[in-house]
């Protein structure tokens, strides 16, 4: 993280923005006087997001819960709140002289339970429409438990079990990201966070650098970073310790018996990493035989079936890198190197520039346990889709599907009549979900243009009556795909407005793009197709497509008569469902 204080907030502010930056509008919901917390925040908005305008604005003071409830969906593109003691209960605070009697104490746990009650309520009604970012209480409780401080009372642990149902009940909302205090606790000493003066003169509970450490991790939820898909690792001294072809299957090592347990930490992250549909793939100069004997070792932590494919020669990494990324079919900005070799790690850096590289930090256990979480943060997701958990088997059946058509020789049509092929297409309410939303933002070669939607804008598109989401399942013989089609469009009397489309790259050669117009064309009964395409460095696949489907140059207003794809749509094969509002 990267600290700010007040005057660097100021002057990160006042930069200037590029003239055709898009606002993003914030609305900061808190009980007490926004005051610096405000600036702070746009400063941290505009340092992650230097294209957007960072529009903060603020609530009534002492109104947390009805702040929220007056928000209109309209009004702003994401809602950040933070939550203090004594917004469930003005007498958990210092600012009222409410009473602070042992008579006093059920009641004001009585209390704080309603006013959570009436928070959680205004969070979930507003999630339906924008996005939600919640910080919990951050300062500590005031002396008023007859318990010694060293001591943790009744009444005290009942208010941080209600904090604590609370906050595990809303982030249960896919729509509410609750920030985490653990990460907060390592920015902002507790003993560092109340300014007593400050809140008492200025209503202002916060010391500077805790305002600023606020900030910083909302505006980090708020950006809400594209995860990495997948990670490409190392074996001697990296998954393991030791030097496989010096030592042998049995001589490597990752227990503490050993002092080499740090290693085994490393490949039970993988495996998680692996079991929440990240990519894990090797890529090492090695013999090949011996680091398949390694593999079968029964103690081996990271399994052979979670790690796909296994690049073993003693040609250069980054050669290695190239065949992952083609095997995978994904782009080297999405996915981690990790090697022992600063050598190594450099080399794979200047051919993938994009690519995050990080050199395994060898006998240093306290590093190695940072790069754990670091890793956390460019893997992390909110949500694990049913698609996150099939990628790597349908990624596996995609290569068995290449080998087929090699080894057969035949025709696509004779191959794809034999692969006993469903789509599932969905619309309005089935389609409104993350791997959809994901999809659009994360799709480049299969995209109609490119273009990129906020949490709010996502939204927006999904409650408004003129438009529809169309979403596509694919699953064959080799395997399910998953969710790996959404089209957004609009009717338009007997023709149809598409303003995005993308397919995962997971379902090229399957014919599902010819499918999926031809859905459109059936259920809507629409004579014409009209694109808002726009050519990308990326989407040469959907270029192609379209100059063949359409049989001249792409333009950015593109148009296809229902006659003409009936003229040249290819035979498909696919049995066809349609769910329609789920």
């Amino acid at each position: 993280m990267d600290p700010v204080n007040l005057v660097e907030a100021l002057e990160i502010f006042k930069r200037a923005l590029p003239e055709d930056a898009h606002p993003l509008r914030t609305f900061l919901a808190c009980g007490f006087t926004p005051l610096h917390l405000q600036t702070f925040l746009a400063a941290h908005l505009r340092k992650r997001l230097p294209k957007q305008r960072a529009e903060v604005k603020t609530g009534l003071f002492g109104d947390l819960a009805g702040s929220i409830e007056r928000l209109q969906p309209s009004e702003c593109d994401i809602l950040a709140v933070v939550i203090e003691w004594q917004d469930l209960d003005p007498r958990l605070g210092i600012r009222s002289l409410g009473g602070w009697r042992t008579t006093d104490l059920p009641d004001i746990v009585k209390s704080a339970n309603q006013a959570a009650a009436r928070l959680e309520q205004a969070l979930r009604r507003t999630s339906e429409f924008i996005s939600v970012c919640v910080c919990l209480p951050t300062l500590p409780l005031p002396p008023l438990f007859t318990t010694p401080t060293r001591q943790a009372g009744a009444y005290e642990l009942q208010l941080r079990q209600l904090v604590a149902s609370f906050a595990a009940s809303i982030s249960s909302e896919s729509s509410i990201r609750v920030l985490n205090t653990q990460r907060l606790d390592e920015l902002s000493p507790a003993q560092a966070r109340l300014d007593v003066q400050s809140d008492l003169m200025a209503g202002f509970p916060y010391k500077l650098p805790h305002a600023s450490a606020i900030a910083e991790l909302l505006a980090a939820l708020i950006q809400n970073p594209t995860p990495k898909k997948g990670l490409i690792t190392d074996l001697d001294n990296t998954l393991w310790a030791g030097i496989l072809g010096e030592v042998g299957a049995e001589g490597i090592s990752w227990d503490l018996d050993q002092h080499t347990h740090m290693h085994g930490l490393y490949q039970q992250f993988l495996g998680s990493l692996a079991s929440a549909g990240v990519l894990i793939a090797v890529a090492s100069k090695n013999d090949l035989a011996l680091v398949e004997e390694a593999f079968e070792r029964k103690d081996l932590i990271l399994s052979k079936e979670s790690v796909y494919p296994f690049e073993v020669h003693w040609s250069r990494k980054s050669e290695s890198v190239q065949r992952i990324l083609k095997t995978w079919n994904i782009g080297p900005e999405a996915v981690v190197f990790i090697d022992d070799s600063p050598m190594e790690v450099a080399e794979v850096k200047a051919a993938f520039p994009e690519t995050e590289c990080i050199v395994f930090p060898t006998n240093d256990y306290q590093a190695i346990w940072d790069l754990l979480k670091r890793m956390r943060n460019l893997f992390g997701k909110s949500v694990i889709s049913e698609e996150d958990s099939i990628r790597l088997k349908s990624i596996r059946g995609a290569g068995v599907l290449r080998e087929s058509l090699d080894a057969t020789g035949g025709s696509l049509d004779d191959f794809l009549q034999s692969a006993d092929a469903s789509i599932r297409f969905t619309f309005a309410e089935q389609a409104a979900d993350n791997r959809a939303f994901e999809l659009i933002n994360k799709t480049n070669q299969f995209n109609l243009n490119g273009k990129r939607l906020t949490e709010a804008a996502w939204k927006t598109y999904l409650n408004d009556p003129a438009t529809f989401v169309m979403a596509a399942s694919y699953e064959d013989k080799f395997g399910p795909l998953g969710k790996i089609v959404v089209l957004l469009g609009r009717i338009q009397r007997k023709s149809l407005r598409i303003d995005s489309w993308v397919m995962s790259c997971r379902a090229f050669s399957r014919r599902i793009e010819y499918q999926s117009l031809k859905q459109l064309f059936e259920k809507f009964d629409a004579e014409e197709i009209s694109f808002d395409y726009q050519a990308t460095p990326r989407n040469g696949p959907l270029q192609e497509f379209f100059t063949e489907l359409l049989g001249s140059p792409l333009t950015a207003d593109m148009r296809l008569s229902r006659a003409a794809f009936s003229e040249k749509s290819p035979s498909l094969f696919h049995r066809v469902e349609e769910a329609v509002n789920g």
